[in-house]
C-alpha cells in the first residue's frame, strides 16, 4: 500500500478481498463507489466513471414486494386461433370484455329468485388484498330493483374460477379441515358426516313432462317433489353460496363425443369438490373455456348448509333435486362427492334417450384391431378388473353413450374403490393414486402421511377420483367404434349361472333388465345363504326411463351393428357358496379373450334347462367339464332345488316390468318375458 490508498488481493480461487490501512474495512461510499474493468493485459483498474454497478443481472421490476410475488406467476394465453362469427382468424373481443361476460354468466347462475339480480363477483382469492375490487366487474342494471337491497347484495362474492389441482390443493389444506397431502401426493379428505350417497333424499321434480316420460312408482329410484319445492330449496342453497366470501366455480363438459357434448357448470363451496369435478368432468382446453358460454347444466353444491326439515317432502337434514325443465340441481346436506357425479349421470340418462343415444351404467375397453366390448356388473362381479386388460385400451370405466357415431365415455376421470387396495391386486388404480387425485374418508398415518387402505375407521366406502390419463393404456379421445360384444357380469353365489352363456337379443334385454348378481351373507352370524340383488340396467339407482326402454334400444343397436350379448358368471361352480368354489379368475380370463378373438361364435352349444341359455362345449384353457354347472355339482337333487329357488327369483323380480308394454301391441314386452326362466 502506498499513500494509504486500498489494496485489493485475490484468495479463495481469485475472488477479491478488500484489504484496508491497518486492517480496517474500507469505508461505505455513499455518493462514489468505484467500479472494475479489465484492461487489455488483464490488470483491474478503477472505473473512469466512478460508480460502482452489479451487471450480472438486470433489476428487478417490481417496485413492492407485493408486485415482486406478481410477478412469480404468469398467466397463460389461448395459443390457438378462435374464429369470431364474421370468419375473423383471432378472436377480436378484449381480455377484459370476456372476463365480463364470464362473470355475468356466473352471476346469473347465482341470481336469486326474489331479486332482479346476481350477486357482485370479482376473480380471484379474498385472502390476496389484490384480488379485492373497489367497483363491480359486472353490470347488474337489468331492472331498475322493486325490493329492499339487503346486505348480502352490498358484499362481493369471489369466484375461483376452473382452478388447477395445485392450486385447489392450496385452498383445501389451508381453509379445509382434514385435507392432508399423502406420501403419494394425493389430497386426501374428509366428505364430512355422509360418507355415501342418499337415495332416499334424491328428488326429482313431477311436472308436465316428466310425468309422462320418467318412470315413476314401485321399484323405480324417482322420488317426486313439486316445483315450489325445489325452488325453496334452490333459493336456500344459492343464498347460502352468496354468503360466502368465495366459491368455486367449474365449467366442463360431459361425453367425449363433440357432437352430443354437455356442457356443465359446478358451483360449490369447496376446493376438494372443485377438485373432484375438475377429474370426473371431461377437462376443456384454454380455447374452449373461453368460448364456453351458458352452460347446459347447473349443479348448486351447497352441501354444508342442510336442507330445512320444515320444507315439503324433506325426510332428512339432506335434499338432493333435480329440475330437468330448468336444467338444474341442487345439493343440501351432504358433502359427499359422488352426488354430483351421479347426478350428472342421472342427467344423461335422461337427455341421452331423447337424442337416440344408449346411455350405460358400463365399463368399455378396445382391442388394437378396433374391438370394442361393453362390460355390466354389479359391486364384485369384476367388471373394472376385466374391463382393465393390458392388452386392450380402456375407453372408460363406469359411464358411457352409444349413438350412430359408435360409443364414447360420459366422464374424463375414474371413481374407484379404495377397501383393501394393493399393488398387487389393482396396480393401475395404485399408480393412479398420485399428486391430482383425491381420496375420499381414508386412514393415513399422522407422521409419514402413508395411507391405510384396510382401515374402515371413517367408512368402507373410501373412493380415489383421477382423470383418466392417470391410467396408461387409456384411450384419449375416449371414444371407439361400435361395440362387437356386450358382456353382463354376475357373481352368482348360488352356483347355478354357467360360466359363460351366449344370448339371444331377447336374452340380453331380460338379464339387462334384470341385472342379477349374489352377494354373499356371511355377514351375519348363522347365516351363510347367498342373498340375490337385482339391479335395472346394472343401474337403478341412476336411471331415469323405464328400463325396457333402455333394453329395446340396447337390442336395436345390437341388431343394427351386429354385437353379440354374453352372460358371465364370475361367483362359484360345484355348488353354492360354502359348498362350492369361486370359478378361478385365469378362467373368466380365457373366456373374455375367447369372446375378444371371436373364437366362442364358431364354438358348438348346448342349451340348459330352466333359464334355457346356450353354454359351449369347449373353450381353450377352461376345463370342459365346468362349463355346465350340472356336471360340478355333486348332490344333483340340490342342484334342482337350487336351480328352481334362482328361477323363482328371478321371475319375482321382473314382475314389477311385466305389465309395461313396448313394441307393437307389446309384441316385445312378450318376447323379453319369454326369455326368462321356464319352469
Amino acid at each position: 500500500m502506498e499513500g494509504g490508498k486500498a489494496e485489493f488481493s485475490f484468495a479463495n480461487g481469485g475472488v477479491p478481498a478488500v484489504v484496508s490501512p491497518r486492517g480496517r474495512l474500507p469505508p461505505i461510499q455513499t455518493s462514489r463507489s468505484i467500479s472494475f474493468r479489465k484492461t487489455k493485459d488483464g490488470e483491474d483498474r478503477d472505473g473512469n466513471d466512478g460508480i460502482c454497478h452489479d451487471d450480472s443481472t438486470p433489476p428487478v421490476k417490481a417496485q413492492t414486494i407485493d408486485e415482486l410475488h406478481s410477478l412469480q406467476k404468469k398467466r397463460s394465453a389461448p395459443t390457438t386461433p378462435v374464429k369470431d362469427g364474421q370468419g375473423a382468424p383471432f378472436a377480436t373481443i378484449s381480455e377484459e370484455e370476456r372476463h365480463r361476460l364470464q362473470l355475468q354468466s356466473i352471476s346469473a347462475s347465482l341470481a336469486s329468485l326474489t331479486r332482479e339480480t346476481g350477486p357482485k363477483l370479482v376473480k380471484g382469492d379474498p385472502a390476496r388484498k389484490a384480488d379485492t375490487p373497489k367497483i363491480s366487474t359486472v353490470d347488474h342494471h337489468y331492472f331498475t330493483p322493486t325490493i329492499s337491497v339487503s346486505d348480502s347484495a352490498l358484499k362481493f362474492t369471489h369466484v375461483l374460477y376452473n382452478l388447477s389441482p395445485a392450486e385447489l390443493y392450496e385452498q383445501a389444506i389451508k381453509y379445509e379441515k382434514g385435507s392432508f397431502i399423502t406420501s403419494a401426493g394425493a389430497l386426501a379428505t374428509l366428505s364430512g358426516a355422509k360418507t355415501g350417497r342418499a337415495p332416499r333424499d334424491k328428488r326429482v321434480v313431477f311436472d308436465e313432462t316428466t310425468a309422462e316420460e320418467l318412470w315413476w312408482g314401485k321399484g323405480s329410484p324417482n322420488i317426486e317433489m313439486d316445483e315450489h319445492t325445489f325452488l325453496v330449496n334452490r333459493e336456500r342453497a344459492v343464498d347460502y353460496l352468496n354468503s360466502l366470501d368465495k366459491v368455486f366455480v367449474n365449467d366442463q363438459f360431459l361425453n367425449w363425443d363433440p357432437v352430443h357434448r354437455i356442457k356443465v357448470r359446478i358451483v360449490s363451496a369447496r376446493a376438494y369438490h372443485s377438485l373432484f369435478m375438475h377429474n370426473m368432468c371431461i377437462r376443456p382446453t384454454p380455447e374452449e373455456l373461453e368460448n364456453f358460454g351458458t352452460p347446459d347444466f347447473t349443479i348448486y353444491n351447497a352441501g354444508q348448509f342442510p336442507c330445512n326439515r320444515y320444507t315439503h317432502y324433506m325426510t332428512s337434514s339432506t335434499s338432493v333435486d333435480l329440475n330437468l325443465a330448468r336444467k338444474e340441481m341442487v345439493i343440501l346436506g351432504t358433502q359427499y362427492a359422488g352426488e354430483m357425479k351421479k347426478g350428472l349421470f342421472s342427467l344423461m340418462h335422461y337427455l341421452m334417450p331423447k337424442r337416440q343415444i344408449l346411455s350405460l351404467h358400463s365399463g368399455c375397453n378396445m382391442g388394437k384391431d378396433g374391438n370394442v366390448a361393453l362390460f355390466f356388473g354389479l359391486s364384485g362381479t369384476g367388471k373394472t378388473t376385466l374391463s382393465t386388460d393390458h392388452n386392450r385400451l380402456l375407453i372408460g370405466d363406469d359411464e358411457h353413450c352409444w349413438s350412430d357415431n359408435g360409443v364414447s365415455n360420459i366422464e374424463g376421470g375414474c371413481y374407484a374403490k379404495c377397501i383393501d387396495l394393493s399393488t398387487e391386486k389393482e396396480p393401475d388404480i395404485w399408480n393412479a393414486i398420485k399428486f391430482g387425485t383425491v381420496l375420499e374418508n381414508v386412514v393415513l398415518e399422522e407422521h409419514t402421511r402413508e395411507v391405510d387402505y384396510s382401515d374402515k375407521s371413517v367408512t368402507e366406502n373410501t373412493r380415489a377420483a383421477y382423470p383418466i390419463e392417470f391410467i396408461p393404456n387409456a384411450k384419449i379421445p375416449c371414444v371407439g367404434p361400435h361395440p362387437r360384444n356386450v358382456i353382463l357380469l354376475a357373481c352368482d353365489a348360488f352356483g347355478i349361472l354357467p360360466p359363460v352363456s351366449k344370448l339371444s337379443l331377447s336374452q340380453t334385454m331380460y338379464h339387462f333388465i334384470s341385472g342379477y348378481t349374489a352377494l354373499v351373507a356371511g355377514t351375519e352370524e348363522g347365516v351363510k345363504e347367498p342373498q340375490a340383488t337385482f339391479s335395472a340396467c346394472f343401474g337403478a339407482a341412476f336411471i331415469m326411463l323405464h328400463p325396457t326402454r333402455y333394453a329395446a334400444m340396447l337390442a336395436e343397436k345390437m341388431q343394427r351393428y351386429g354385437a353379440t350379448g354374453w352372460l358371465v358368471n364370475t361367483g362359484w361352480s360345484g355348488g353354492r357358496y360354502g359348498v362350492g368354489s369361486r370359478i378361478k379368475l385365469a378362467y373368466t380370463r380365457k373366456i373374455i379373450d375367447a369372446i375378444h378373438s371371436g373364437s366362442l361364435l364358431t364354438a358348438d352349444y348346448k342349451k340348459t334347462e330352466v333359464f334355457g341359455l346356450d353354454i359351449p362345449t369347449e373353450i381353450e384353457g377352461v376345463p370342459s367339464e365346468i362349463l355346465d354347472p350340472m356336471n360340478t355339482w355333486q348332490d344333483k337333487a340340490a342342484y334342482r332345488e337350487t336351480l328352481l329357488k334362482l328361477a323363482g327369483l328371478f321371475r319375482k323380480n321382473f314382475e314389477v316390468f311385466a305389465n309395461y308394454k313396448i313394441g307393437q301391441d307389446g309384441s316385445l314386452t312378450e318376447e323379453i318375458l319369454a326369455a326368462g326362466p321356464n319352469f
